[in-house]
């Protein structure tokens, strides 16, 4: 997996959210023992040949401290009460000199190792297009946004991330693939409570 295309492309994780809906900090929830956050930084590090950029509040001295040792980029987002475009702005600023930028939430508590090896390997097929997981019509995050999108995109503004900036993108410029581990995300302690007791420990 260590090509040189592939050492061009940088990983970017948004852990800057305000939880709200969860009510606790999202990235220090555990499942089986092993936090949203540290899981994330694990199933990322092999693939990274750069520093992984994280976004996070200002300070987030536990976060920092959670994942000590890792090889790790910390991006404070000071304006992330203007929404979750802030955050994805903020890690685009920090990667745009990659050839691409991969760019994940913290909350897909079964997210595998295997989907982002696939995703990856279809970017470096097609290095161009925005390659994006498919979620009925449209693409979301897990994405990777090829650098001569990233000026464009660091315009987006509001709630909603990327989604609306890869949705108004001709199909020319986007392949969209099923990335079947990222369906569960943890937004609410129910969501929280399911993955605890459905899913057995996280794995890659």
């Amino acid at each position: 997996m260590n090509s040189p295309t592939r050492s061009t492309l940088r990983f970017v994780v948004l852990a800057a959210g305000f939880s709200t809906r969860l009510g606790r900090p999202k990235t220090l929830a555990r499942v089986h023992g092993i936090s949203l956050i540290r899981n994330t930084i694990d199933l990322l590090a092999p693939l990274a040949t750069s520093r992984i950029i994280v976004v996070v509040p200002p300070r987030a001295v536990r976060t920092r401290a959670e994942l000590r040792g890792q090889r790790l980029t910390f991006v404070e987002n000071s304006q992330r009460a203007n929404g979750l475009s802030t955050s994805v702005r903020r890690g685009l600023a920090h990667a745009r000199y990659g050839a691409a930028v991969l760019m994940l939430p913290v909350d897909l508590s079964r997210l595998k190792r295997r989907d982002l090896t696939r995703m990856i390997a279809r970017w470096c097929g097609s290095r161009r297009r925005v390659i994006a997981r498919r979620l009925g019509s449209r693409g979301v995050t897990p994405l990777i946004l090829p650098r001569w999108l990233c000026a464009q995109a660091l315009g987006i503004s509001g709630d909603r991330g990327l989604r609306e900036f890869v949705g108004h993108l001709p199909p020319v410029q986007l392949a969209l693939m099923n990335v079947p581990t990222a369906a569960w995300d943890v937004d609410t302690p129910q969501d929280l409570e399911l993955a605890r007791r459905r899913f057995g420990p996280p794995g890659n």
